[in-house]
């Protein structure tokens, strides 16, 4: 009896939810259509994502990712893009609502796991920290200029433009001397 009364719940629970227009998405689908409109009132920072220093250094990658869909043919994971930003946002806060929104991988390591406090970008689209040799890993810019800040504490302002790079020279190939 009481059997049948729980199930009889979950049939009329189930019935309410389907006939009350609940959509139910799967996470990709509400990242995919839940990204924040920008209107003309919008503050907005812009962010791109370049690999294309791994092009002149091919043969010191991985050979499991020498491919198009890890390094694409021009370098560019994701073209300069357009987000609101939204009050107190870091840049970590715009790369993980952009690989979210675009379903690219990452990997990170969180700010209480390291010694410096902040986040720490392990790998993008599946290239990590000597993926293309020992002097590689990931470097952001913000209006070209290369922060002394990580990413999780780097607060952005209306209009900054956010270049996550890859370097395969601990960043003289990006113009960033040590």
């Amino acid at each position: 009896m009481r059997k049948d009364i729980l199930i009889g719940a979950f049939i009329v629970l189930l019935i309410a939810v389907v006939f009350s227009g609940t959509k139910i998405q799967t996470v990709e689908e509400y990242y995919l259509t839940h990204i924040d409109d920008i209107t003309e009132d919008s503050e907005t920072v812009f962010i791109s994502i370049d690999v294309s220093t791994i092009l002149d250094n091919w043969e010191a990658l991985d050979s499991g990712l020498q491919s198009p869909k890890y390094v694409p043919e021009d370098g560019i994971i994701l073209t300069k893009t357009e987000y609101v930003l939204r009050p107190n946002d870091t840049v970590f806060d715009i790369l993980q609502r952009t690989v979210r929104h675009h379903q690219i991988h990452m990997e990170y390591q969180g700010a209480n796991e390291n010694i410096y406090n902040s986040v720490y970008i392990q790998g993008i689209n599946h290239l990590y920290e000597f993926s293309a040799g020992p002097l590689s890993g990931w470097m952001y810019a913000v209006n070209g200029e290369f922060p002394d800040s990580g990413v999780g504490k780097h607060k952005l302002e209306d209009g900054d433009v956010i270049e996550f790079r890859y370097t395969c020279d601990l960043g003289r190939d990006l113009g960033h001397d040590l």
